[in-house]
């Protein structure tokens, strides 16, 4: 059987979520995947971008990272999504992304794809697990396979204890509060191993 082929999609304002895919990314390719960490396309005005330092510097870091696009979904076997949240629902970025996909979800290409999430805020209650269920929802119409880190490991935890996906606070500096490496890189390899499963079920 072939690798699974794993699409690490994310949305970072601060950095944070670029951080947590590149973590999911080392936790895959230790786990045997094949590995595309990619981003969705920015909306916001360069203008509003270029009067925030924080948020200039992680589009400068991330330039060279690919845009995510349907032929990505369509060649993963698995998808970790990664978004801050925003008011308890995922980026509006992020959600654009997800609802360009409707071709590939009416030609049922988004069936059977194992999905998980993780998300970042600035306050532990800030809305991290209604996030979670957000993007969750919309993976339930695509007919997709969802892997939560649930307690799978004691590093969930470690790292806040959110079985839904790793969630991680951030302070007012930018600097994640939380230790969720560990926890990032066994929710990548949670999402392999499960891909790994239905991929084989459907040979």
């Amino acid at each position: 059987m072939s690798n699974v082929k794993l699409a690490i999609v994310f949305y970072s304002m601060g950095g944070t979520n670029y951080q947590l895919a590149k973590w999911a990314a080392e936790g895959a390719q230790e786990a045997g995947a094949e590995v595309r960490v990619l981003k969705v396309q920015e909306l916001a005005p360069e203008s509003v971008i270029d009067g925030n330092e924080g948020w200039k510097a992680t589009v400068n870091a991330t330039k060279d990272v690919p845009v995510a696009t349907s032929e990505d979904i369509e060649w993963a076997d698995a998808i970790i999504f990664s978004t801050p949240t925003r008011f308890g629902v995922m980026a509006s970025q992020m959600k654009q992304f997800i609802d360009l996909q409707g071709g590939l979800w009416a030609s049922g290409k988004t069936i059977n794809k194992v999905v998980s999430a993780m998300t970042s805020a600035q306050n532990p209650n800030g809305g991290q697990e209604a996030t979670l269920h957000s993007l969750y929802t919309a993976m339930m119409h695509w007919g997709a396979i969802i892997a939560t880190p649930g307690y799978t490991d004691p590093v969930v935890f470690g790292a806040g204890g959110n079985p839904y996906g790793t969630s991680v606070t951030v302070d007012q500096d930018g600097k994640m509060v939380d230790d969720v490496e560990a926890a990032v890189k066994h929710q990548a390899k949670r999402t392999v191993t499960v891909a790994g499963w239905v991929k084989k079920g459907n040979q």
